[in-house]
């Protein structure tokens, strides 16, 4: 895996066009579009096969992508909130929505993640719900 960015406190505004990535069951990044290179700074070469974790900014509580775990491996569609780290340490807040891809025996064979534009006027409450739930993290 490679040297995640030290976080830098400033955001990077989404602008809502087509951010696609996909993942295989374990996470691993098996395709990504050029959104997705144009938002996190990640080239192809070096996203593909990498863990999406790769994203994944030190504000956002465990307990957040768990619970996307235990839905999405039922075959059922996952949405939320999300603060991703950038390649440059920037951060930027998206809104994903997290399906199944199915073989055609319909068996989960990976994922398919597409973000849209957060609603700015929740993100307080976004952001100090996870907070909460990372000050929980660290007290047990």
């Amino acid at each position: 895996m490679m040297k995640r960015p030290t976080p830098v406190d400033k955001e990077i505004l989404f602008d809502g066009r087509s951010l696609i990535s996909e993942t295989d069951t374990k996470g691993i990044i098996t395709f990504i579009n050029r959104k997705f290179t144009e938002m996190t700074l990640y080239t192809k070469d070096e996203a593909i096969g990498q863990p999406h974790s790769i994203l994944r900014h030190p504000d956002m509580p465990k307990a957040a992508f768990a619970g996307m775990w235990d839905i999405i491996q039922t075959g059922k569609t996952w949405e939320g909130y999300v603060k991703n780290l950038r390649k440059d340490g920037k951060y930027y807040w998206v809104v994903v929505n997290i399906i199944p891809k199915l073989d055609p025996h319909g068996e989960i064979i990976g994922y398919i993640a597409s973000r849209k534009m957060p609603d700015r006027t929740r993100l307080p409450s976004i952001i100090s719900q996870y907070k909460a739930m990372i000050e929980e993290e660290k007290n047990s």
